[in-house]
């Protein structure tokens, strides 16, 4: 049971296969439109993540979260 993996192209929506040279894209046109996008600003990460699930065990200031046994 061998599923062949299809997608649209996300700038021209062409239908796309796993086997092809450029996926997900349909052609180096569209994967370098799509980066332009990117690195124009023009996609953006709509929100934070608020999910309780992934958030827990991060340190809000950044870094390593701190163990409760300090070594000492």
């Amino acid at each position: 049971m061998n599923k062949e993996v299809a997608l649209r192209c996300p700038t021209c929506k062409t239908l796309v296969t796993a086997d092809d040279e450029f996926f997900p894209f349909c052609s180096d046109r569209c994967r370098l439109i799509d980066l332009g996008k990117w690195a124009s600003g023009g996609y953006r990460i709509s929100s934070p993540v608020l999910d309780p699930d992934v958030l827990e065990g991060l340190n809000p200031g950044g870094g390593r979260p701190k163990d409760d046994d300090d070594g000492s």
